[in-house]
């Protein structure tokens, strides 16, 4: 073999031995069939065969298997982002002249998702109370196919009967998913209710250090994941192996981040709730909050991401107090090691019960850093809050 040629061919090495405990990183878009026959046949392989990089490698589906285990559905499927998630779900499901409802909570993108996107291939879109199942049955029509839901509600954190609505679908022959990111596939386990389709963005708890964007997608029937599938391979979606050997090793400590996270939003709400310049604590874990008994009954553990409503007349003093923050960074997203803080619009976005309050919702994403730090950063934001 001359010189240009063993610069090429990788040499094969005895790996007897050797074992590691983090993932390995297959990186690929060839894949290589040991001969013409196996090429020839490569589309029979199926959803657990390997015939090309975007389709699967190895590292990607390691992660794919322990969302599924963890979720308790048939399969999943990664794509490069939560909001990638809740489209490609819905496009894999959906069809001309369905009817899809969605709760009046949901994430700001998945509405326009389907406000901008979904009617341009005729499929309606109705919006629903999430706190009433009577609202939500009300508006089934006989062309209904999915009922989506959002628990807790984005930025507001409504909770939804689950189960109710899980019945309610199954009753009516309809498709259920859920965005069930703030709840993450260790804290609440949908499929368990009957639902269809779970989506999670692995961006936040799950890869937990705010610097990979991912999202996964859950389904209870292998039909429902040939469908996802087929649909992903023509749209030409999928997931770095780099991303997903980060995810994975992210993964290992998200039990006891998201516990750190939770320890330190009950620290932080006390301090909330007692000063003149805050109006309200939104979290489900709070016993006190509207959502709690359904948080009680259906989860097993609490994001450290709650919202925060100003008192009249603290938000003209808003971007001075964030400004004193040093511990907490403002930013989007959440579920990272860093606390994090946004100011969040909410009114755009509510249709069914419009929002009658001002439209400044503080969402504040708890980290992992020293409880006590928190605490003084927060006392410092809120004495400029209740400056005179």
């Amino acid at each position: 073999m001359r010189d240009a040629t063993t610069c090429v061919i990788t040499p094969v090495i005895d790996e007897s031995g050797f074992k590691a405990l983090g993932p390995t990183i297959h990186r690929a878009s060839t894949i290589v069939f040991e001969d013409a026959e196996a090429y020839a046949t490569r589309a029979k392989r199926g959803p657990d065969g390997f015939s090309y990089g975007l389709y699967g490698t190895p590292t990607t589906r390691a992660l794919a298997a322990r969302i599924t285990a963890l979720a308790g559905g048939a399969r999943s499927y990664l794509v490069p982002s939560g909001q990638g998630g809740n489209a490609t779900a819905l496009l894999a499901v959906l069809s001309h002249g369905d009817h899809l409802l969605l709760p009046d909570t949901c994430y700001p993108a998945m509405r326009s998702f389907a406000a901008e996107e979904l009617v341009r291939f005729g499929i309606v879109t109705e919006h629903y109370d999430p706190t009433s199942i009577a609202d939500l049955k009300s508006r089934l029509r006989p062309e209904t196919a999915l009922i989506w839901c959002e628990s807790p509600g984005s930025s507001t954190l409504e909770m939804q009967d689950l189960r109710a609505v899980a019945r309610l679908a199954q009753e009516a022959g309809v498709l259920v998913g859920i965005d069930n990111t703030w709840g993450t596939c260790l804290g609440l386990k949908p499929i368990g209710f009957g639902f269809d389709i779970v989506v999670e963005a692995l961006t936040k708890y799950a890869a937990g250090h705010s610097d990979v964007l991912m999202g996964a997608v859950t389904l209870r029937t292998e039909a429902l994941a040939e469908k996802l599938r087929g649909s992903l391979g023509r749209l030409g979606i999928g997931v770095s192996p780099d991303d997903c050997a980060l995810v994975l090793r992210g993964m290992e400590t998200m039990p006891l981040r998201m516990a750190q996270s939770t320890r330190g939003a009950e620290a932080l709400i006390p301090l909330l709730q007692a000063s003149p310049a805050v109006d309200r604590v939104l979290w489900p874990a709070l016993p006190g909050d509207p959502g709690h008994a359904l948080w009680k009954r259906d989860f097993t553990a609490a994001a450290g991401v709650f919202s925060v409503l100003l008192a009249p007349g603290a938000s003209d003093r808003l971007n001075a107090a964030l400004d004193r923050l040093t511990t907490f960074a403002i930013g989007a997203s959440w579920g990272g090691t860093r606390s994090l803080i946004a100011p969040m619009s909410v009114a755009p976005f509510r249709s069914v019960q419009p929002w009658t309050g001002e439209d400044l919702v503080l969402r504040i994403s708890v980290g992992v850093e020293d409880v006590a730090d928190l605490q003084d950063d927060i006392l410092s934001f809120l004495s400029v809050l209740e400056a005179d």
